[in-house]
């Protein structure tokens, strides 16, 4: 296990959280897959640059995904992809509907509990790349939902992949949405909440009437957003019935597959007491609870810092499961 230790300049959630946005790398290059959905929408794919043909069919290949409103060049996804091409292994980063920067088809878009939409994910990935070790990671919804699937699909999800990681996990959705709207941290709801609007507002151009706009407008919590939008357009009554059926929580002890959660203490997220404790998970998921990390921050080394902590953790422990 690599104890990871922030330098002295970066303490403290928000800072943390914050920081990796001004992380100035150069835009990862990828290589760009569309995929046709069940239903008649798409989802885009972007791979790193090593052959996934290469090799001898043995070959790790690592599934991420992002969180909410992320993207393949959010900092954690570059992060990682880069790792695994610095050692020639393929990684993916899989986009949910409408976040690979052009607007999904369907009026629904994506949310933290669809894990039927993993199921047919992996599943497919599972079938092109037969015989090889997959893995898979998920960070925050990202994180969330692929939980959500490894809890229910219990001892189907052996069959696909061979470990898996959970960052930054918001397990208790109730927990974390009301947390968010208190005190400072709703600096954060409110950033989520433009970028969702506006895509709510392109979603209502294209579809008149999906939802109330004028609601929507007038949102000031993720609260609000989810109650006239996420959770209408999914199926769900509304966001207190959303939030609990999306959560992973009560799905984790049907866990099979060997998992990692990483999360830090001072998440301004994801409140300390909904993290799960060793005696509420499986013997085979590994609990690596930090002090300090922020939301996906995990920020390193002499200023300007380095964000290379997570992925070298992340590829150590899948090393350890192949």
């Amino acid at each position: 296990m690599t104890p990871y230790h922030p330098p002295v300049w970066l303490r403290g959630g928000h800072a943390q959280t914050i920081y990796p946005k001004f992380l100035r790398h150069a835009p990862q290059p990828y290589r760009r897959e569309r995929w046709e959905t069940p239903d008649g929408d798409f989802i885009d794919l972007d791979w790193n640059l090593v052959d996934t043909a290469s090799g001898d069919g043995k070959t790790p290949l690592v599934i991420l995904f992002h969180g909410l409103e992320g993207s393949s060049q959010s900092h954690y996804a570059r992060a990682l992809m880069q790792a695994l091409q610095a050692v020639g292994r393929p990684g993916v980063v899989v986009h949910f509907r409408g976040c690979s920067g052009e607007l999904n088809r369907l009026p629904r878009a994506y949310h933290s509990g669809d894990s039927d939409e993993v199921d047919w994910i992996l599943r497919r990935f599972r079938a092109l790349f037969a015989g090889q070790p997959l893995f898979a990671a998920g960070v925050s919804l990202g994180g969330n939902v692929l939980l959500k699937w490894l809890g229910e699909r219990e001892d189907a999800a052996t069959g696909i992949l061979q470990g898996a990681a959970a960052i930054s996990c918001p397990f208790d959705m109730g927990a974390c949405g009301h947390h968010l709207g208190r005190g400072f941290n709703r600096v954060y709801a409110q950033n989520f909440l433009v970028t969702l609007k506006r895509f709510s507002a392109e979603k209502l151009k294209r579809y008149p009437g999906l939802f109330d706009g004028q609601r929507m407008r007038r949102a000031k919590s993720l609260y609000e957003f989810d109650d006239v939008v996420t959770a209408p357009l999914h199926g769900f009554a509304g966001a207190d019935d959303y939030w609990r059926r999306a959560s992973s929580k009560p799905w984790l002890g049907g866990i099979r597959v060997p998992t990692l959660f990483i999360n830090a203490r001072n998440d301004p997220f994801v409140p300390d007491g909904s993290l799960p404790e060793k005696h509420q998970v499986p013997r085979h998921v590994l609990l690596d609870y930090t002090a300090e990390g922020g939301h996906v921050g995990f920020v390193s080394a002499p200023f300007p810092g380095r964000i290379d902590w997570l992925p070298q953790r992340l590829l150590g422990f899948f090393n350890t499961k192949r």
